[in-house]
């Protein structure tokens, strides 16, 4: 491809279009198999697993700093960092020396993320950290660069080909660099035991948040639960089903035990064979209703709703009725 008379660069043809496009993906694969093969490389993975230790043992936060690409990589592990219940902040080199420092405590590990390791921006954080014993961890592909030396220690990622046709542009490295970076997120994960309501805390909104809502989020409780007796009549179930408006109702007995439940479903059955509508409710009420508990997911009550094809789902913890949940209020809350 060649840069037309006053610097426009043309298209690619379609042919090409995909062909540079299929290499870059092969070249990013590469560079993530690269990656793998260093896990079985006891030096690599000696250093990896001591890095685990030193942020899983530390009393403070990971601050990742990192230069151009790399230092948008490091802000991007840093997030995942954090929505993983690891504390950490980035910190951008170029301001390190002008008060940004300030942030770092000797409470702290110091991550940098670099694939020359020769970024002069850098210096200020190295020289910051020797002054004050803070451990620092330098992540290079580089082994014998300036932030391998200054650092406590180094894990140099595998060297690879660029993407870029002229090997100027950062692509697979950073991939790769991308990639280490979730691994470690993950592993420090699982090593804390971070659980599916440890994440909901964090993500509590969005789409990623009303995946994890639990049933006792969702669920109308209290005065909002549509409630009646066994020796309530027809004509009581439909006043409370209509005080509720949610299309049913529970029946429990004197010790709040559900042993039943009347819909309008049932109701619109009952008239229809002229049933009086002071006829005691226990008669048409169906006496094995759909459950669930209050610490079952969300998305598995609406699971149930549609499975059975019903709009109600009562809400049981032991025999005792707790709440009630309703399809509209799930979907409201974004479960699906």
């Amino acid at each position: 491809m060649t840069i037309q008379p006053g610097g426009i660069i043309p298209l690619p043809l379609r042919d090409e279009a995909t062909s540079v496009a299929a290499r870059a993906v092969a070249l990013a694969g590469d560079g993530i198999a690269a990656l793998q093969a260093c896990f079985r490389d006891p030096t690599f993975s000696s250093n990896f697993e001591r890095l685990v230790k030193l942020i899983s043992g530390s009393r403070g936060r990971v601050i990742l700093a990192g230069m151009g690409k790399s230092g948008i990589i490091a802000r991007k592990v840093t997030a995942t960092l954090t929505s993983t219940g690891v504390p950490a902040t980035f910190l951008h080199p170029a301001e390190a020396g002008h008060g940004d420092l300030g942030m770092i405590t000797q409470d702290d590990v110091v991550l940098v993320i670099s694939h020359s390791g020769e970024s002069s921006e850098l210096a200020t954080i190295f020289s910051y950290c020797k002054r004050f014993a803070i451990p620092i961890v330098t992540i290079t592909a580089q082994p014998e660069s300036t932030a391998a030396k200054a650092a406590d220690f180094h894990i140099r990622l595998p060297a690879v080909r660029e993407a870029c046709p002229i090997q100027l542009s950062p692509t697979t490295s950073t991939t790769v660099q991308l990639v280490f970076g979730d691994a470690l997120a993950m592993t420090l994960m699982a090593g804390r035991g971070f659980s599916a309501d440890d994440f909901h805390s964090l993500h509590p909104n969005g789409r990623l948040g009303a995946r994890l809502l639990k049933v006792r989020d969702v669920m109308a409780k209290g005065a909002d639960v549509p409630r009646i007796t066994p020796d309530a009549s027809l004509l009581d179930a439909t006043i409370e089903m209509t005080r509720t408006r949610l299309g049913g109702t529970a029946v429990v007995d004197t010790q709040g035990r559900l042993v039943g439940a009347f819909t309008d479903g049932d109701l619109r059955r009952t008239v229809t064979v002229e049933r009086t509508l002071t006829d005691s409710v226990s008669k048409y009420m169906s006496r094995s209703p759909l459950c669930i508990g209050p610490g079952e997911l969300a998305s598995e009550a609406v699971r149930l709703m549609h499975e059975r094809n019903v709009m109600l789902l009562f809400v049981r913890e032991g025999e005792g009725l707790v709440g009630v949940v309703h399809m509209h209020d799930v979907l409201r809350a974004g479960v699906v």
